[in-house]
């Protein structure tokens, strides 16, 4: 019988991303369009673990950079520099 891991161990047990490797699946979502899970890590300079992308992808789900739905993920974060682009020009939104 399988042994249960409380989520507070689970949590000791991950791996816990670096700023960089944040960064660096941030730039290749930002490039691309809509991709699979599969397709992110094929375009990704570097592997990342499978738990630690999905750590990450959480994360830019939950500050709203990106959205994941049933066919994929999609970057949907406007900078702030694009935005007052927009504003600019009388974009509506």
């Amino acid at each position: 019988m399988p042994q249960t891991i409380h989520i507070k161990e689970r949590e000791k047990l991950a791996h816990s991303p670096t700023l960089n490797t944040i960064l660096m699946v941030e730039e290749v979502l930002k490039n691309g369009d809509l991709m699979t899970l599969s397709e992110l890590k094929m375009k990704l300079p570097k592997k990342v673990m499978h738990q630690t992308l999905l750590q990450i992808l959480d994360y830019l789900q939950l500050s709203g950079k990106i959205i994941i739905g049933t066919k994929g993920i999609l970057w949907i974060y406007a900078e702030r520099k694009e935005l007052n682009e927009l504003i600019r020009r009388g974009t509506e939104l």
